[in-house]
């Protein structure tokens, strides 16, 4: 009994947006009162696995990405590309705003956009792809990425 109560009392604490009077991490601002954001990544990482070890290659990149009607109160946003535009879900804690996909597939898609100016009042920014399939493909996503680049917070 003790630990079905202790597990409950865990889960409402953890989602509950705010525990207790003060929040312990207040969100930024700027980021909590962002509306749409746009990002840049010249330069990707990518993880594969050799028969000794995992192994990481760094080269250029030209990833572009953008979100729209981000409220950050519910929740939610729009990750939008050339073709379409999908509903994620977005969390703003403290300096850090984030914007998490699960496509239909189980691949998770991460952006955290920084509270922390690059230049041109852009924000520093991560976008992670944790994908792996046994081919790798020319131009798809086949192996674990993560992209480093600024994006435009408005």
């Amino acid at each position: 009994m003790w630990t079905r109560l202790l597990a409950a009392t865990l889960v409402a604490a953890c989602s509950s947006p705010t525990v207790g009077a003060q929040v312990p991490n207040p969100p930024a601002p700027r980021l909590l009162n962002a509306k749409s954001v746009r990002c840049t990544f010249p330069v990707v990482a990518t993880g594969t696995w050799t028969v000794d070890r995992p192994e990481a290659i760094t080269k250029p990149a030209q990833l572009t990405m953008a979100f729209a009607s981000i409220n950050a109160e519910e929740g939610t946003a729009d990750a939008v590309d050339d073709t379409r535009k999908s509903h994620i879900t977005v969390r703003v804690i403290g300096n850090y705003l984030n914007f998490m996909q699960i496509d239909a597939y189980g691949a998770l898609y991460v952006t955290t956009v920084f509270n922390a100016e690059a230049k041109n009042g852009r924000l520093l920014a991560v976008h992670t792809r944790h994908e792996y399939t046994p081919v790798q493909l020319p131009g798809l996503t086949s192996r674990p990425e993560q992209y480093y680049g600024e994006c435009e917070v408005k």
